[in-house]
């Protein structure tokens, strides 16, 4: 594998692609692009699948680009890398309760649901929180004990404990990131996590 990796971020109109694409450039890596086309996916070393808003719109504009027939090919057949965010992530999943039941990409087991707090916790959850391992590679592998992340969502992963990499405490356990084979996922959004958001880009492209 070359220094510089071709990365492509997936381009389905719910992504947060310009902070993403910044954070990625800071980093020194120079072959990266905003792409729905098939030919640009199947040829990256890596891709990102950002998101932001409601589950069921990011499914709808995933189908409308035509995109969940290239992922599966290029990510389970091929097994390129993919690293989810924020809604990105919870894509992953069998599905998502958000405004109905709407079925995600179903590549890790487990469903997206609202968070069910204690009344002192507000919905959805905005800010900095630290997180605890359940497995640091290769996600954490370059961060101190107990980072801070920026999160900024009201429904979340429950998975698998073996699916679990990461997760907060926000009144009850949250899922922070996930793992399954070449996929991954974070919650947070590293592109808004100053330090701690570079370290992990570095340590999904460095185990690629």
């Amino acid at each position: 594998m070359s220094q510089s990796p071709t990365i492509v971020i997936i381009d389905y109109g719910v992504g947060n692609t310009y902070s993403v694409i910044n954070a990625i450039l800071r980093l020194g890596y120079t072959k990266v692009k905003v792409s729905d086309k098939e030919a640009d996916i199947k040829s990256a070393d890596a891709l990102i699948l950002p998101g932001v808003g409601a589950f069921d719109e990011a499914v709808r504009n995933l189908k409308s680009h035509h995109l969940p027939e290239v992922l599966n090919e290029t990510v389970l057949i091929q097994k390129k890398p993919i690293l989810g965010i924020c809604v990105g992530m919870q894509l992953l999943a069998e599905g998502s309760e958000e405004n109905g039941w709407h079925e995600g990409l179903n590549w890790i087991p487990g469903k997206v649901k609202k968070l069910e707090l204690p009344p002192s916790y507000a919905v959805p959850q905005v800010g900095w929180n630290n997180i605890s391992f359940n497995n640091r590679d290769p996600l954490f592998s370059r961060t101190a004990e107990s980072p801070n992340f920026y999160f900024d969502h009201s429904y979340h992963f429950e998975t698998k404990p073996e699916h679990r990499l990461a997760w907060c405490d926000y009144g009850i356990e949250v899922t922070a990131a996930v793992q399954k084979d070449n996929i991954f996922g974070v919650q947070f959004h590293p592109e808004k996590s100053q330090t701690n958001g570079l370290k992990l880009f570095r340590g999904f492209f460095n185990s690629i």
